[in-house]
């Protein structure tokens, strides 16, 4: 639109400055009538002027604000684009962050958890070689005291034996001195 109002005031502005003004020729009309030798010669040149122009300052200009337009628009575009995958990375990090730590939290639990299943097992194997060490001690004791009451047996059985020689003075048999130290432990143990 404004290109052709240009182009319909620049004949009009030729036609003005055109017009033949001579300062001798005192006719009023002379002076308002163009000349149209000079507005045609003005015409052509105004139309080179305008192709010139329009060729050698307007197209380049103009394919130079294009590419300027369109890098801009890519870099508006591309700029997007990174914000956008930005944002996307630091949403997946911050995504990858909390999974880390969640992950964390269940290995620490997992770890604790074991600890206890483990410190457990371990009382439990010690409680339980406690017991079999007493159970083992107690049957040692009761071995050691039966061997204990057998060795003092046997010993008893030959002081007495020798005792109730000197005493009856004469050889007791293997009966008599099985009763006699019988009676001699019952006595004992009472």
């Amino acid at each position: 639109m404004k290109k052709l109002r240009l182009l319909l005031l620049s004949p009009l502005a030729l036609l003005l400055t055109s017009c033949n003004i001579d300062m001798k020729t005192s006719d009023f009309t002379s002076k308002l009538i163009p000349n149209w030798v000079s507005f045609v010669t003005q015409l052509a040149a105004l139309i080179v002027l305008i192709i010139v122009v329009i060729i050698f300052a307007y197209k380049p200009v103009k394919k130079i604000i294009t590419k300027r337009q369109d890098y801009i628009e890519n870099n508006i575009k591309d700029s997007e684009v990174s914000k956008a995958k930005w944002k996307e990375n630091e949403i997946k990090s911050e995504e990858t962050v909390l999974l880390s730590k969640k992950e964390a939290a269940n290995i620490v639990s997992e770890a604790k958890q074991q600890a206890i299943l483990e410190k457990a097992a371990i009382i439990e194997s010690a409680n339980q070689e406690i017991v079999k060490m007493k159970e083992d001690a107690k049957k040692d004791i009761a071995r050691m005291e039966k061997q204990a009451e057998e060795d003092i047996r046997k010993e008893i059985v030959s002081v007495a034996l020798d005792a109730s020689k000197e005493i009856l003075g004469r050889e007791v048999s293997e009966k008599d001195n099985a009763r006699l130290v019988d009676e001699f432990i019952e006595e004992v143990k009472k």
